[in-house]
Order: structure tokens, then sequence, then C-alpha cells
């Protein structure tokens, strides 16, 4: 896929359909070129992608995964930067040589630079788990400390240049050779996790803590349209207790309510922003909040308008290009 099988109009609509079904891109900055190209190997066990691009911004969306496969994504960079959000206010740069283990579900925003190039592995969440004994989270793979990461990412750049030069190999050896890639990235996982059993108790309570933080997130993604979700729902649905639901949250300087509330706001903010009408009533209440005027002055709050403020300024600045659409007008 190259973005430019498509007039310079439809890029960015085009890209984002096609190349980014499982998180969400937001819009190059006016008169921005989008110029990237996507090659892809799939087979029934993972997807295998080397992508190259030019500067851009996403972020993790639960609507784009809703109907998605649950997949869990080992990347390497070849070139360029990517910019994560750690945590709020500590940015993570990433460079040439990374590889890393990042999960769609985890909230945070991903800006990539200028001619940066990616190789990257999806594999099913399940599988992962078992590897790793532990549920995944987002972190950089140390190559000085897994024995088996450099290996693997030997593997993964062989295999993006052989993408890269199709004529070179048949269907039976492409799928052979991305077999035997799966088959390294779980090995690696595996040692991965043999190395991380073998760390202090407070590494492994970090751990325990980020995946009943994630799990926690993936339920409330999933249930947040419910107006009587509290925190012992959530505990139940990230298959912890309360008091070490609160915990996972409190490592991380976040709140269990609080996060259910953000995930809220965001998901009525991007709703306004898709439809030319608004009616608040119906909004709040499709996005778990049981009373309108509570919704409408945490809105304000959060994104500095009301829901119908903020839908004016979107549905009235149309944005450049062939037809109008609403701005990001994203915060994160």
């Amino acid at each position: 896929m190259s973005s430019h099988d498509v007039e310079p109009g439809l890029r960015f609509d085009a890209w984002r359909e096609r190349a980014h079904q499982w998180v969400e891109m937001l819009p190059p900055p006016p008169g921005t070129e989008l110029d990237a190209e996507l090659l892809t190997l799939r087979s029934s066990a993972c997807v295998f992608g080397t992508m190259r691009s030019s500067a851009y911004e996403m972020r993790a969306a639960s609507r784009r995964l809703a109907h998605a496969p649950d997949m869990v994504v080992v990347t390497l960079i070849q070139a360029g930067e990517l910019v994560r959000d750690a945590a709020p206010g500590e940015p993570q740069r990433v460079g040439p040589g990374t590889l890393g283990l990042y999960d769609p579900w985890r909230i945070g925003t991903y800006r990539w630079s200028q001619g940066s190039r990616e190789v990257f592995l999806a594999l099913p969440r399940e599988e992962v788990r078992a590897a790793l004994g532990r549920e995944p989270g987002n972190v950089p793979v140390p190559l000085e400390h897994c024995t088996l990461a450099p290996a693997l990412a030997s593997q993964l750049n062989h295999l993006a240049l052989l993408t890269r030069q199709p004529q070179k190999l048949d269907g039976a050896e492409y799928a052979s050779l991305l077999e035997g890639t799966r088959s390294l990235a779980l090995l690696m996982l595996r040692n991965l996790g043999r190395q991380g059993s073998r760390e202090a108790p407070s590494d492994q309570e970090d751990d325990l803590n980020a995946g009943r933080h994630a799990a926690a997130l993936r339920f409330m993604e999933r249930e947040a349209h419910r107006h009587e979700l509290d925190v012992a729902a959530i505990a139940r649905g990230a298959g912890c207790s309360r008091t070490r639901l609160y915990a996972a949250f409190a490592s991380r300087g976040e709140t269990v309510m609080g996060t259910l509330r953000e995930i809220r706001l965001q998901r009525a903010k991007a709703l306004i922003e898709r439809s030319p009408r608004l009616h608040i009533g119906s909004l709040s209440w499709r996005c778990g909040f049981a009373d309108q005027s509570a919704f409408s002055k945490l809105f304000r709050l959060r994104f500095g308008l009301l829901p119908s403020e903020w839908h004016h300024r979107t549905w009235t600045s149309p944005a450049p290009g062939p037809t109008a659409r609403p701005r990001s007008q994203d915060s994160r």
C-alpha cells in the first residue's frame, strides 16, 4: 500500500482506513503532504509489516479496536524516531535499532518523525501472554539483556528486506519465513519472561500492576457506556480485587474512576467530531453519563468548551481538501 495510490486530497482518509485499522491517525498540519508506504505479509497466526512514512501522529482508539483481532505488536525501529507518551508529561523517545513490545489497548499517543521506518510483527495476545508468563505491556526490549533479542532484530530486518523484493521468493518460501519469524519472536518473549521471573519482588509487582492496569483499561473501554459501572465491577472485569486495582492505578499516578471519566469524555468528543448533528442528552447517555448537566460541566472542565461550543467550533471550521470533515482537536 502507498499513500500515492490515491489523489492528494484523499490520501489522509485512505491511509487512515487502510493502514491504521487498530489506532487513530491524527490529521497532519495543513499543507503537509503525507508520504507513506506499507508492505505486509499475513498468515492466520500473525501479521508482519514494514512501513516508511513522513512525520505524523497516531493514538490508541478503542472504537477501532472493537472489531479488530486482539493482538500485541513487536516492533523494530529502523530509521527516524518514535516519541511515545509513557506517562503524563513523560515522553519516551525510541530511536533506530530499538526493539519494543506494544499493546494497542494501552492509552497513548505515538509521534513518528520525518523519514521514519519500522518493522512490526503482530501476534495474538494469548500467545504473547503465554510466552511471557504475564500480561504484556508497552516496553522496550533491551537487546543487551535479552539473549534472543538481537537474533529477532536481525530476522526482522532481513525479512523486511526480502518483503521489499517480492521477486526474490515464492509464496511458500515467504510463508515459511513468516512462520519462522513468529516462532523466534515467541521464543524471544519466553526468554524475556524467564528473565523477568528472576527479577526482584518489586519488579514482579510492577509487572503485575501493569497487567491489572491493562486488563482494567480494556474492560472500561468496552463497558464505558454502562452508567452503573463502579470500582467493584471494574475489578471483577480485570480479574483482581479492588485493593489491587487501586494499587495498579496509583502506581501510575492515576485513579480508577478518573481514568473511566477520561475514557468517556474522549469518546464523547470523538462522537461530536464525527456527527454534524448534536443532541447533548443522547450523547451523554451513550457515553455513560446519566446526568446531562454534570456531563457538560465535566466536558468544559476537561476541554475548555461546552459540548455545544466544541461542536460549533468543529463543524464551522472546514478542513482543507475537496470535502469538509471535522478538525481533530485532540488534546493529547
